[in-house]
């Protein structure tokens, strides 16, 4: 049966297909946006409030270490089989080495529906591995010289919106513990699946517009929008053997590593790298790897969890 969420995302991009003139609001749009990134750090907020933080750091190093290496495969791939300039291959790398807060979301949304539980770090994972690629990237892009304005791309890097609320909402979280999130928990928690499902019903709505770039970029962006996130899921999961992830953690961690950033990138990229093509990147992004991971990849990560796992949930 498929998620009532992702059936909002169906009906988004096959109203965008047909050229509908359906459109959410673009207030409501950064609305929801706000609430889906609040709501995942409040929950590893609060998750994080009841355990040991001094195992944390071997984690993150870890994690940080995983985007560095996807960056550095996709660019590989982009340069050198995609036959891509310098620049585009190193933006695109980026976007696959960073991480979709959307993709995130819907994985947790389908753990939840299920009851499958996991570690509550992960929505710290997801605010550490925005960074390292991003990093990567403009080094691949043009190496290290003294006209790169580094101060105003790390401005950018480590307080664009996306990472100020995550960062934010966990450090409320935190702060509060269970009991003092008690009175937002209805406006947050209980709203969250309402939230997810009209953001994904944008989402599909941006998706179908970038089939027409898609087109004119031929079978290799296509080839790549697929087999990078499922080799990239492979990473993760290795990773989270490692970390001794449970079944749900580990799904989430490749579904982590399988997204691309879609925000925090594109605008980060268009300080630092401002030759390279977007288009390029969000086609490969938002028309072939998001609808992927959230349609087949989410299910196929966790049944990959539990192959790996001996089959222990």
């Amino acid at each position: 049966m498929i998620d009532i969420v992702v059936l909002f995302f169906i009906f988004g991009l096959t109203a965008g297909i047909l050229r509908s003139e359906l459109k959410l609001p673009s207030a409501l749009y950064d609305s929801l946006s706000l609430v889906l990134l609040l709501t995942i750090g409040l929950k590893g907020g609060e998750g994080l409030a009841q355990q040991e933080l001094g195992a944390l750091l071997p984690q993150l190093g870890m994690v940080t270490l995983l985007g560095i290496v996807q960056t550095l495969i996709a660019f590989a791939a982009l340069r050198y089989l995609g036959r891509l300039g310098r620049s585009d291959a190193a933006a695109t790398a980026a976007h696959y080495g960073s991480v979709s807060v959307a993709t995130f979301a819907v994985g947790v949304n389908w753990l939840m529906t299920r009851n499958i539980a996991f570690e509550p770090q992960l929505a710290i994972f997801l605010t550490v591995m925005e960074v390292p690629a991003i990093m990567v990237g403009i080094v691949l892009a043009r190496g290290i010289g003294r006209e790169t304005d580094w101060r105003l791309l790390a401005h950018e890097t480590f307080l664009g919106k996306g990472v100020t609320l995550l960062v934010g909402g966990m450090l409320i979280g935190w702060a509060a513990g269970p009991l003092g999130l008690e009175p937002v928990k209805a406006l947050f928690y209980d709203l969250f699946k309402g939230a997810l499902a009209l953001f994904l019903l944008e989402m599909g709505l941006i998706v179908a517009r970038q089939a027409s770039e898609l087109r004119k970029r031929g079978i290799f962006i296509l080839g790549f929008g697929l087999l990078m996130p499922l080799f990239s899921a492979m990473l993760g999961l290795a990773c989270a053997s490692a970390l001794g992830l449970s079944v749900g953690g580990s799904t989430l961690l490749a579904a982590l590593a399988a997204s691309a950033s879609y925000i925090a990138v594109p605008a980060t990229m268009r300080l630092a790298v401002p030759e390279a093509n977007p288009a390029l990147s969000l086609a490969a992004v938002l028309g072939v790897t998001f609808p992927f991971n959230i349609l087949v990849g989410i299910p196929l990560y966790h049944w990959l969890a539990v192959y790996f796992s001996g089959g222990n949930v």
